[in-house]
């Protein structure tokens, strides 16, 4: 099956993964967490450099912006709005690129 990372995820499989990502909730058939920038351009401007990767995954993220805040929210709704290791891929991308975007913030 040529995505088998769109199969949905046990109770069990998510919670072990959900191990690995820090300060990730599973809530509602979704992933979530909220992670919070210096400035809403920032926040903007993280969202925007997601863009690309989430398009090539054919994954598009339910995304709360408010002001310094921003909340995602990760399932697959082509598969009924279960939770699937794609989700986890995306998710451990958002995780990277903040630990970037923190790493910059950090060394100003």
């Amino acid at each position: 099956m040529k995505d088998k990372d769109l199969a949905p995820l046990s109770k069990a499989d998510i919670i072990s993964r959900l191990e690995l990502l820090p300060g990730w909730k599973h809530k509602s058939n979704k992933i979530v967490k909220t992670f919070e920038f210096a400035s809403f351009t920032d926040a903007v401007q993280f969202i925007s450099q997601l863009v690309v990767f989430c398009n090539s995954l054919d994954h598009h993220p339910d995304i709360n912006i408010s002001y310094k805040k921003v909340r995602f929210e990760l399932t697959r709704f082509s598969v009924g709005g279960k939770i699937t290791a794609r989700d986890f891929t995306v998710a451990r991308k958002i995780e990277d690129d903040f630990g970037k975007y923190s790493g910059k913030k950090n060394s100003r």
